[in-house]
């Protein structure tokens, strides 16, 4: 049974393949290699290369993993605005319902 390609559209192909080029120059700049980065992963070395090739079907959190190995910033660079960040999204987040329930149709049944 082949495994089915993972499909995204065109702009978040485009972040992946700029986030997969910082990864690649970072790792350069490192002086890491493939068999290196992919043992701190905990990967094996195919997964590592499509990593830094920008494969969608790679985890995010191999993804975030290796951008914090090799470092990468996510998000906002500054732990401290980071989190101040992140609080103002959970304040956020916790005004908001917790699912989205969609209203019953009405059905019109009169004939």
């Amino acid at each position: 049974m082949s495994k089915q390609p993972v499909r995204i559209g065109i702009v978040a192909e485009a972040a992946l393949d700029h986030f997969a080029t910082l990864l690649r120059i970072r790792r350069r700049e490192k002086s890491m290699t493939v068999a290196e980065l992919a043992d701190r992963l905990g990967v094996s070395i195919p997964t590592t290369r499509k990593l830094l090739r920008g494969t969608p079907a790679v985890a995010v959190g191999t993804y975030f993993e290796a951008a914090t190995i090799l470092g990468v910033p996510l998000f906002e660079p500054d732990r401290d605005r980071f989190q101040a960040s992140r609080n103002r999204v959970e304040k956020i987040e916790s005004l908001l319902p917790k699912r989205v329930v969609k209203p019953a149709e009405d059905f019109d049944d009169d004939f």
